[in-house]
């Protein structure tokens, strides 16, 4: 089971289609939150690039595979995977 944890450092599937040395789509995990509504577990993280904005995206889409019929050139197999160190 994949599991991310507070402070690691996580790639966006777009991330393959720009210049590696930039920051672009790089994102620190702050954690997992619960909507305070509909209990819906949510994933919060931020940018490292940019204006270093906070973003949250439902924990279940965050942890999904790349829709591979949709962007076939990504090899990268889910949305967001863990920056190798």
């Amino acid at each position: 089971m994949r599991e991310f944890h507070p402070g690691d450092v996580v790639r966006h599937f777009k991330r393959e289609t720009v210049d590696s040395g930039s920051n672009q789509y790089l994102y620190k995990i702050v954690g997992v939150a619960t909507h305070s509504e509909t209990r819906e577990k949510m994933m919060v993280y931020m940018a490292l690039y940019g204006d270093f904005g906070l973003y949250v995206r439902p924990y279940d889409m965050f942890m999904s595979e790349v829709d591979h019929k949709k962007y076939p050139e990504i090899k990268q197999k889910y949305r967001f995977e863990t920056v190798d160190k």
